[in-house]
């Protein structure tokens, strides 16, 4: 793991279910070349992001997370900032 690297989390509310958000961000991780997973929250309005890489390109996923895809409304996007652990190897979607 680079010593560069980053790890955020990130939980994006709005109409963010049932609109291919997951799809969205699982596409621009994964030609960012990040690592980690998206996930539904149980709230049926969130989505949480959990990802790793370099910080530039954790940045660009998050000015992607604030777009989303077409049918999406993005309301507030919450973001925390830590030290990448290594512990995943793609991006994933998780159910």
């Amino acid at each position: 793991m680079p010593e560069s690297d980053a790890a955020i989390r990130a939980v994006v509310r709005g109409r963010v279910q049932g609109v291919g958000f997951r799809d969205f961000v699982e596409a621009r991780a994964r030609a960012l070349g990040l690592a980690g997973f998206v996930r539904n929250m149980n709230d049926h309005r969130s989505v949480e992001v959990v990802a790793e890489g370099a910080r530039e390109k954790l940045e660009r996923l998050i000015d992607a997370l604030y777009r989303g895809p077409g049918m999406s409304r993005v309301d507030a996007v919450e973001v925390a900032w830590g030290e990448a652990t290594g512990e995943y190897v793609v991006f994933a979607t998780r159910y």
